[in-house]
Parts: structure tokens; C-alpha cells; sequence
């Protein structure tokens, strides 16, 4: 039985300024995720998205070509946080 999983994502180029947040919001909703996107003070965007493997790795593809310039993206697999919608920190 698959289970959901956490990726803690950070994406780093031009993405600030660029709409990348409101873009990755409606994407994440789009595909039935739950977490949340920040900007950070370095110039990345941070987002927690919880949900299924295949789902979240089809997330990450879109977040490579999501809006402005993506330079690199990292993520880690966590343990689920229990998030129940996917928000915009500011």
C-alpha cells in the first residue's frame, strides 16, 4: 500500500518576483497536494508538499520549469506533516 511522503524542496535561480509561488500554489492544488511555498531571504523558494511519490516526482519536473529562471532544485523525503491544504507563506 503506498503511503504519502513530505518533499522539502529548495529552488534556487530567479524565482522571486517571477509569480513562482502563486504558480506553484495552483499547481500543488492542481495535483491534490497539501503544504506550503516561501520565499527566503537568499533569493530561493522553499515549499513543503505532501503527498504520493509518483505525484510529488511529477511536482518537482513542473517546479524545474515553473516561472522565472530555475538555476537548481534539491529536495529531501520526509515523514508527512500532516498538512491539509497548500498555502502561501509570506
Amino acid at each position: 500500500m503506498e503511503y504519502k511522503l513530505l518533499y522539502s524542496i529548495t529552488v534556487t535561480g530567479d524565482v522571486q518576483g517571477v509569480g513562482f509561488r502563486w504558480g506553484t500554489m495552483h499547481e500543488a492544488r492542481a495535483r491534490g497536494l497539501c503544504g506550503y511555498v516561501e520565499n527566503r531571504p537568499d533569493g530561493s523558494v522553499y515549499i513543503e508538499a505532501e503527498g504520493y511519490r509518483e505525484v510529488l516526482n511529477d511536482f518537482v519536473l513542473w517546479c524545474k520549469d515553473g516561472p522565472g529562471y530555475v538555476e537548481n532544485i534539491q529536495y529531501d523525503v520526509k515523514e508527512p506533516a500532516g498538512y491539509v491544504d497548500f498555502t502561501i507563506r509570506h
